[in-house]
């Protein structure tokens, strides 16, 4: 049953004080919910807001044409919607509802508990056909008020009906001048109340799509029952001020809060359709894409659905001309396209180059920067222009969300971080992310499809591979098959003792005996010695790297993905260790078991003689892993792609746990984190 009036308008919010206009929308929500049971009563409420808006448009015209003008001007065409030649009016429920708003005393109050009482009538129609019905019932007799106005000089029926409508009390030539300010802020309050439910009509329309590829329309239609209250209120307001204009008594309704609250819904509502008609164009482009890369044809349409909306073509930048050129450039192309922000350094641009340098030899390769940015702004344009100028190669000027933003998001999984995504002459995706491997392999991964990867990340000897530039003697100790200790932390203690005790083990008259050559690499020190973060950071980015390509082809992991993965979890540690000869690992520590072995070298280094270096120092790093209780964590940012669901302990047989964790390092392009 639907809560009676006097119940609901004994707790209005005016009430103790408190105005209408500063109570929340959840307390409005509170009590106007009572008064809704269920939409069970049906009938054509488009066809009925058709003839409301014929009806109120003309009406307002003719007031600005009498109060503005002062004179009884011809109203000028409007372009009329024509309603369903079958559609009948509820018109006993128009004049119940207009029976209820007339003749009110002017108050906040008045028009509070009269609004509740049309919700209680209303209360089995949808919310948007209450504020149909209740605009309805208000233009029958605004309309018909300003048809008799119109009329009075030439029809005397209409000069006798409109003496009884007090038609010509208003329309005397001091009352019009003494009523000229209210008239005209009552028409204001008649246009911005239709453009309200305007927008709650359009909303509605757009409700027939999922909330899952809309989401801004959850936020829209579930304010739509606050929003139809305002327009009710402001109804039964107007209504009270016209009586108010046609009697002698002075009294007049105050609507400039009124007319601000409505000015305010509208702007939210055309802001809310503005964005959920952006949401519906991104979700069409989203299924457009998906059915395009099911059956391809050219990477050239592909580029295009993936770039522009609709007809919107826009040249591309060529960045060795510095001139604009046309995409025909990627017919029928192999398409590298670089995805990233704006956030990018000169390290993810520089990676690229190489292979700018290869491909251009050729002609069958491209490659084109997509800037994603989802509002562009001067600065943002400046910023793009900056890292544009840095670029060899094919630019997107597309100053728009691009067409693609959510394929690229779901299908391709983008969360900021750079990718490249691989596209074959027939817009085939050859690899959905080859920026791990660049990172790791460089032009050695050329032509960066899933197949080069799978062969290289399969490869045992990747320290070489990730290693190289972190020092200009890797190379030729890798080939002369030397063991090198790559080692590093974030405790200088640590650092000091692992150096002293690497460096005396690689000296010790055993292994010299046995002619083992050890050589010790502090990772992020330069070849003079000096700290170089640069070196650092490039070590760990190419470790990550290896692990994202790993972890992103393989469901199962094996050997080498367990071993960066032990030593990926190192990262953030006291201290760590990889032993490896050549480039092939023998195996990597945690800081606290590794240093032991090392420390307790004299108790194993006779077994050097036996069984070798490498079978020794493996055996007794096992047995000191037994005895110790390490936790394992691996931090994976979480704009590097797809992250696994679970992950298997590279220690321990068992799937460690999943952790979420943010971290802020205070400058650009620092991200979330997922552990």
């Amino acid at each position: 049953m639907a809560t009676k009036v006097g119940s609901a308008s004994s707790q209005h919010p005016n009430k103790g004080n408190l105005s209408l206009f500063t109570s929340t929308d959840h307390e409005i929500l509170n009590q106007i919910y009572a008064t809704h049971v269920h939409d069970d009563e049906k009938f054509d409420v488009e066809s009925l807001f058709i003839i409301v808006e014929n009806i109120l448009k003309r009406a307002t015209q003719i007031v600005d044409n009498v109060v503005l003008q002062g004179s009884q001007a011809t109203v000028e065409h409007l372009d009329e919607k024509i309603p369903k030649a079958s559609f009948s009016p509820p018109l006993c429920t128009l004049k119940s509802i207009s029976c209820e708003m007339q003749c009110k005393a002017p108050s906040e109050e008045v028009a509070y508990e009269t609004t509740l009482s049309i919700l209680n009538k209303l209360s089995n129609y949808s919310w948007d056909a209450k504020a149909v019905l209740t605009l309805a019932a208000f233009a029958l007799d605004y309309g018909e008020f300003w048809l008799l106005a119109q009329n009075q000089s030439s029809d005397q029926l209409a000069k006798s009906v409109g003496t009884l409508r007090r038609v010509s009390i208003l329309l005397k030539g001091p009352n019009l001048q003494k009523h000229r300010q209210a008239l005209i802020e009552l028409n204001s309050v008649i246009k911005a109340t239709l453009e309200v439910i305007e927008c709650i009509f359009e909303l509605e329309k757009l409700s027939n799509y999922d909330t899952k590829d809309v989401p801004a329309l959850s936020t829209g239609v579930d304010h739509i029952p606050v929003d139809v209250f305002w327009a009710i209120i402001t109804v039964v307001a107007s209504t009270t001020q016209l009586c108010c204009l046609t009697s002698d008594e002075g009294k007049k309704q105050e609507l400039s809060l009124f007319s601000q609250k409505l000015n305010v819904i509208v702007s939210k509502l055309r802001r809310q359709i503005t964005i959920c008609k952006q949401q519906i164009e991104e979700t069409e482009a989203y299924w457009r894409l998906v059915k395009l890369f099911r059956t391809p044809t050219e990477v050239m349409e592909v580029f295009k659905g993936l770039i522009f909306t609709k007809d919107k073509l826009q040249p591309l930048f060529d960045g060795s001309t510095r001139k604009p050129v046309s995409i025909e450039v990627l017919k029928r192309k192999n398409v590298l396209l670089f995805i990233s922000g704006l956030d990018i350094s000169d390290d993810d641009i520089s990676i690229l180059k190489p292979i700018h340098e290869l491909i251009s030899k050729e002609d069958q390769y491209k490659i084109v920067w997509i800037p994603i940015v989802e509002q562009w702004t001067e600065d943002l344009q400046k910023k793009f222009e900056m890292l544009r100028a840095k670029m060899p190669w094919y630019v997107v000027q597309y100053f728009s969300p691009i067409a693609g933003i959510r394929f690229i998001k779901e299908k391709w999984h983008f969360k900021g971080k750079p990718s490249v995504v691989v596209l074959s002459p027939q817009g085939r995706v050859e690899s959905d992310n080859a920026i791990h491997m660049i990172r790791v392999w460089g032009v050695k991964a050329f032509p960066f499809t899933t197949a080069v990867e799978e062969t290289l990340s399969s490869n045992k000897d990747w320290i070489g591979s990730i290693a190289t530039g972190v020092n200009p003697n890797i190379e030729s100790w890798i080939k002369e098959e030397k063991y090198i200790f790559f080692y590093g932390g974030k405790d200088n203690e640590w650092i000091q003792q692992f150096t002293k005790r690497a460096t005396a083990l690689a000296n010790d008259s055993v292994i010299k005996e046995a002619r083992i050559s050890i050589e010790v690499l502090l990772v992020g020190k330069g070849s003079k010695g000096e700290d170089n973060h640069s070196l650092l950071g490039r070590f760990w980015t190419g470790i990550e790297s290896m692990f994202i390509s790993k972890t992103q082809r393989k469901t199962e992991a094996d050997a080498v993905t367990l071993e960066i993965q032990k030593l990926l979890s190192y990262k953030n540690e006291s201290g760590w260790a990889v032993l490896s000869k050549g480039s092939s690992v023998v195996l990597s520590g945690h800081g606290t078991t590794i240093l032991k072995v090392l420390e307790e070298f004299d108790k194993w280094k006779e077994l050097v003689r036996e069984k070798g270096f490498e079978l020794s120092f493996r055996d007794y790093h096992n047995q000191v892993l037994h005895t110790s209780h390490i936790c394992c964590r691996i931090d994976i940012p979480n704009g590097s792609g797809k992250i696994p669901e679970n992950m298997k302990c590279p220690d321990c047989p068992r799937i460690m746990e999943t952790y979420i964790s943010f971290k802020c390092c205070h400058i650009d392009g620092a991200a979330n984190s997922v552990h």
